[in-house]
C-alpha cells in the first residue's frame, strides 16, 4: 500500500526534477565524452568562491533565527487569540511570500536604500549592509513560520498546560515541557524551509547585496547567463546540492526522534480573546511588527504604482492593457500576465496537491530508510538552483514522448515542483499526530485502507489540507528562478513580467513593474482570504476531535 502511494511522487521527481538537474550538470562536467572531475577541486579552491559559500551558509542561517525569534510570537497570536480582523490580517501576513523575490527586493531597496524612507527622515541607509538582506528575508518568509507553526498550535490541547499549571509549573515551565515539545516538529520544519528558501535566495541578494555580497544562487546564474561558464555553475550546483542533501538528512534524523502522537481539538475551543495586560501587550507588540515589517514594504509598492509623472493616478495601470506602452518588452499587453498566472497556479496548485497528498499519505508512518530517504528528498527542490531546473527543462523535455517545450503545461509543471514540498510538510505533522489506533479500529471494523484513511484521516487534515493549496497556489503566483527561462514571450507570467519591466530603464517600466506588484500581491490576498473563510463541515453527532482538521 505504501509503495504503491509513492509511485506517482517517484515517478514525478525522476522526470521532473531528478533528470533535468543531471542533465545539466552532465554538460558543464563532461567534455568530449569525458567527465572533468578535476574542475570540482579547481572550483573549491578559489577564495571568492569559498567566501561565496561562507556567506551563503551565513546568513541563511541568521536569516532563519531571526525569522523564528520574530514570527514565533506571531504564530501564537493568529493560533491562540481571538481579535477583529485576524482572518484577514492572517491573508496579509501570507501575500509578502507570493512576491517574488526581485519585487521583494526593489520595495526593501525603496525603504532602505538611497532616497528611501530611513533615508529622508534619519540619514541612514542599510542597502549596502547584510541587515538589508536579512529583514528582506524576514519579511518573505514570516507566513511560513506563522501558518505551519501557528496551524499545529491552534489544534493543541491548551487543558495539558493548564494541567502543568496546577500541578505547580510556572507559565513558561508549562510551555517548555508540554506545548514546545509537540511543536517541535512544526517548528524544525518550518525553519528548514526558511533555511532552504534563504540557503538558495537570488533577488533579494542580487539587488540589496549589490557586488559586495553574493550567494550561491547568484554566482550559479552569473556563471551561467553573464560569463557562460558551465562548468563553474555545474560545480556549485552540485556543492548546493550536497549541503542541502546534509541538511536534510539531519532535519529528518531529529524529527524521527521528536515524533509522538498528539491530542488534537477543534481550533475554535482553542482561540480567546486577549485576557490580562501580557497578552494584550503580546498582541499589540505583534501587530506592530506586522505593521512595519509586512504592511510598510507592502504600502511603498502600491504608494510606487500610484505614483505617476503626472501626480498620483492610475496611469501605469491604464498602461498595462497597451502592448506598445511597454517599448516591445512584451508580445502581448502585460495585463495578460494576470490570467497567465493565475491559470498555471491553479493547475500546478492540483499537481502540487494530488503529488504531495500521495506522498504525505505514504509517509504518515515510520517506515524504512528507502521511504524515510524519499521524504528528504521531496524537499531538495527548495534547496537546488531554480536556474539550473530551469536549463535542465529545456535541454531535456525537448524530444518525444516528453517534447513539452512549446506547451504551456511546462510552467505548471515547474511551479509545482516547489509547491509539492509545502503541501508534505504542511500536512504530514498533523497525519502523524493522528493516533494509528483509529486506523486499526477502522480496518478491525472491516474498512479498506483507502476508506479507513477517508472515514479517519481526511476529516482530521481537511483544514491542513486547504492551508497547503494556500501555499501551493502562492508560491506558483510568485515562483521565478524556473520560470523565467521556459515562460513564452507571448505567455508571460506576474513574476516574469515584473522582472522584464524592471530590467529595463525608464519610469514608465518601472511604474507598470510596481502596479503588476500590486495587482500580484491583490490576487494573492483575496485566494487567502477567501481560503480563510472556508471550513469544513462537521460531520453528523462528530465530536471537536473528529473535526480537528482545522489546520
Amino acid at each position: 500500500m505504501r509503495l504503491g502511494l509513492l509511485v506517482v511522487p517517484v515517478a514525478f521527481f525522476a522526470v521532473f526534477f531528478a533528470y533535468p538537474v543531471a542533465a545539466i550538470v552532465g554538460r558543464g562536467l563532461k567534455v568530449g565524452g569525458a567527465w572533468q572531475f578535476g574542475r570540482i577541486a579547481d572550483v573549491l579552491s578559489s577564495p571568492d568562491i569559498l567566501h561565496v559559500l561562507w556567506f551563503t551558509t551565513w546568513q541563511a542561517g541568521a536569516s532563519t533565527g531571526l525569522t523564528l525569534l520574530i514570527a514565533l510570537p506571531g504564530a501564537y497570536v493568529f493560533a491562540r487569540l481571538e481579535f477583529p480582523g485576524k482572518q484577514l490580517l492572517r491573508a496579509v501576513v501570507t501575500v509578502p511570500f507570493v512576491l517574488p523575490t526581485v519585487v521583494v527586493g526593489t520595495a526593501f531597496l525603496a525603504l532602505l536604500g538611497r532616497g528611501g524612507l530611513l533615508d529622508q527622515l534619519w540619514g541612514v541607509r542599510l542597502d549596502t549592509t547584510v541587515w538589508a538582506i536579512l529583514l528582506a528575508h524576514v519579511f518573505f518568509n514570516y507566513a511560513v513560520v506563522v501558518r505551519s507553526v501557528g496551524g499545529l498550535w491552534s489544534q493543541l490541547d491548551p487543558r495539558q498546560e493548564e494541567a502543568a499549571r496546577v500541578l505547580g509549573a510556572s507559565r513558561f515551565a508549562a510551555w517548555r515541557r508540554v506545548t514546545l515539545p509537540a511543536l517541535a516538529p512544526a517548528v524544525s520544519a518550518a525553519g528548514l524551509m526558511v533555511f532552504l528558501f534563504t540557503f538558495t535566495s537570488f533577488g533579494v541578494v542580487q539587488i540589496l547585496g549589490g557586488p559586495t555580497f553574493s550567494t550561491l544562487e547568484v554566482e550559479i546564474y552569473r556563471e551561467t547567463a553573464e560569463l557562460l561558464d558551465l562548468p563553474t555553475a555545474a560545480v556549485l550546483t552540485l556543492v548546493q546540492f550536497a549541503a542541502v542533501g546534509v541538511i536534510l538528512a539531519l532535519h529528518a534524523w531529529t524529527v524521527r526522534r521528536r515524533e509522538s502522537t498528539l491530542k488534537l481539538v477543534d481550533p475554535a475551543q482553542t482561540a480567546r480573546r486577549p485576557r490580562g495586560a501580557g497578552q494584550w501587550t503580546l498582541l499589540g507588540g505583534v501587530l506592530a511588527v506586522i505593521v512595519v515589517l509586512i504592511l510598510l514594504p507592502l504600502g511603498v509598492l502600491v504608494e510606487h504604482s500610484l505614483d505617476t509623472p503626472g501626480g498620483y493616478g492610475f496611469g501605469f495601470y491604464r498602461a498595462l492593457q497597451s502592448q506598445g506602452a511597454n517599448g516591445g518588452t512584451f508580445l502581448v499587453p502585460p495585463i495578460e500576465a494576470i490570467w497567465n498566472s493565475v491559470r498555471y497556479a491553479l493547475v500546478a496548485t492540483g499537481i502540487a496537491l494530488a503529488v504531495g497528498g500521495l506522498a504525505a499519505a505514504a509517509l504518515t508512518r515510520r517506515a524504512g530508510r528507502l521511504v524515510r530517504g524519499f521524504d528528504a528528498l521531496l524537499m531538495l527542490p527548495l534547496g537546488v538552483s531554480a536556474v539550473t531546473v530551469g536549463f535542465g527543462f529545456l535541454i531535456t523535455l525537448d524530444k518525444p514522448p516528453l517534447d513539452l517545450r512549446a506547451s504551456w503545461i511546462l510552467v505548471p509543471l515547474a511551479q509545482a515542483l516547489v509547491g509539492v514540498p509545502f503541501v508534505v510538510r504542511t500536512m504530514l505533522p498533523v497525519l502523524r499526530a493522528v493516533d494509528g489506533r483509529l486506523r486499526e479500529a477502522a480496518a478491525v471494523l472491516g474498512a479498506s485502507p483507502l476508506r479507513a484513511w477517508r472515514e479517519v484521516d481526511l476529516p482530521m487534515v481537511r483544514r491542513a489540507l486547504l492551508v497547503a493549496a494556500g501555499f501551493a497556489f502562492a508560491v506558483s503566483l510568485g515562483e521565478f528562478g524556473a520560470t523565467v527561462f521556459i515562460a513564452r514571450p507571448d505567455n508571460p507570467t506576474l513574476p516574469v513580467a515584473v522582472a522584464r519591466l524592471l530590467a529595463r530603464a525608464g519610469e514608465l517600466n518601472y511604474g507598470q513593474a510596481m502596479a503588476l506588484s500590486t495587482i500580484l500581491m491583490l490576487v494573492c490576498a483575496v485566494s487567502l482570504l477567501v481560503l480563510e473563510r472556508i471550513r469544513p463541515r462537521a460531520q453528523p453527532g462528530g465530536t471537536p476531535s473528529d473535526r480537528s482538521g482545522e489546520f
